[in-house]
């Protein structure tokens, strides 16, 4: 077996340069977040769910706004509320006097594009029935199992610093997403350029002012998904994914470590990352640049090191230090 870095290509499948026209598009309403964007993109192509962190204001929602608007697929926003039922996600069944009949309204799960908005503050009753359809990308109700949209997809949003009212994500349900996505400021080059926009005319709450292109018409995500599952990745480069979710498991500063669903996900998730690069085989620095979004959400630091101030992120990067990547 060849060095992944030697692995030679037959060249990257040509869809690979939309994934950067998706990106340029989303940079034209999204200031300052490349980060962010990225790794919602490699989320899609990857076929899992993305749960984003951050303070409001920074974009979260916009963006999640702006992909489905470049992607061309239906929409479904949740605004999660103590008060929200399973049903407010899922759907019902009413009686409809005029067909003397229970006729089912489908609820905005029934989506390709899904904004959870600030998914924390549902019940877990709630909570529960949204993650459920993550995993089964399906739905029962009254006794009938209704298939969600082939390309269902799931950004929820949360704000790190608001615990009042709010039911966190327990970690089985956290380990439901690909990705745990850490959103923070931009820089002050970028608000002086977000300015700039909103002076030229932009604005956030008006969908119409973001001038943006659809750059995949109706099916061909599913393409570029089949396309992301053909990227290769070597056998020693499997075998540092693995090493790294074991390294998890042996840290003393974490009291719980990455499942093996997290070796899955770290390994499709650096295939999409080397989708969008251009490539038709994953190298180690995708499963580097990858670890933290993948791995943070689904470890977890004991007691004593989380007194000590001591963070998932902090842990992870000092596994990446000890596990040698392959050459």
């Amino acid at each position: 077996m060849l060095p992944a870095a030697e692995l030679p290509s037959d060249g990257a499948s040509p869809d690979h340069e939309r994934s950067q026209m998706i990106l340029e598009q989303l940079g034209r309403v999204v200031v300052g977040q490349p980060a962010m964007l990225e790794q919602m993109l490699i989320t899609l192509l990857a076929g899992g769910h993305a749960l984003l962190e951050g303070v409001p204001g920074t974009g979260k929602t916009l963006a999640i706004l702006a992909l489905s608007r470049v992607l061309g697929v239906t929409f479904g926003r949740i605004q999660f509320t103590p008060d929200l039922m399973p049903a407010d996600v899922t759907g019902l069944s009413t009686f409809d006097p005029r067909e003397r009949d229970f006729v089912f309204r489908p609820g905005p799960v029934f989506a390709d594009l899904l904004l959870a908005d600030e998914v924390n503050r549902a019940p877990a009753k709630t909570q529960a029935a949204l993650l459920e359809a993550m995993q089964e990308r399906r739905v029962t109700i009254d006794g009938v199992s209704r298939a969600l949209p082939e390309h269902f997809t799931v950004f929820a949003s949360q704000n790190p610093v608001e615990s009042e009212g709010t039911y966190p994500l327990p970690e089985a349900q956290l380990d439901r997403f690909l990705m745990k996505i850490a959103v923070g400021y931009p820089d002050a080059q970028d608000e002086l350029e977000l300015l700039a926009r909103y002076t030229a005319g932009f604005d956030a709450g008006e969908p119409g002012t973001f001038a943006l292109s659809e750059i995949l018409a109706a099916g061909e995500l599913g393409a570029l998904r089949a396309a992301v599952r053909r990227v290769r990745m070597a056998e020693d480069v499997r075998a540092y994914v693995v090493a790294l979710v074991r390294a998890t498991r042996e840290d003393s500063a974490l009291a719980l470590g990455a499942s093996p669903r997290a070796a899955v996900a770290l390994f499709r998730a650096s295939q999409a990352r080397a989708f969008t690069q251009g490539r038709d085989y994953a190298l180690p620095e995708d499963v580097k640049e990858l670890a933290r979004p993948v791995l943070r959400h689904r470890v977890l630091v004991a007691p004593d090191a989380e007194i000590d101030g001591i963070t998932s992120d902090e842990r992870i990067d000092a596994v990446l230090r000890t596990v040698e990547a392959p050459h």
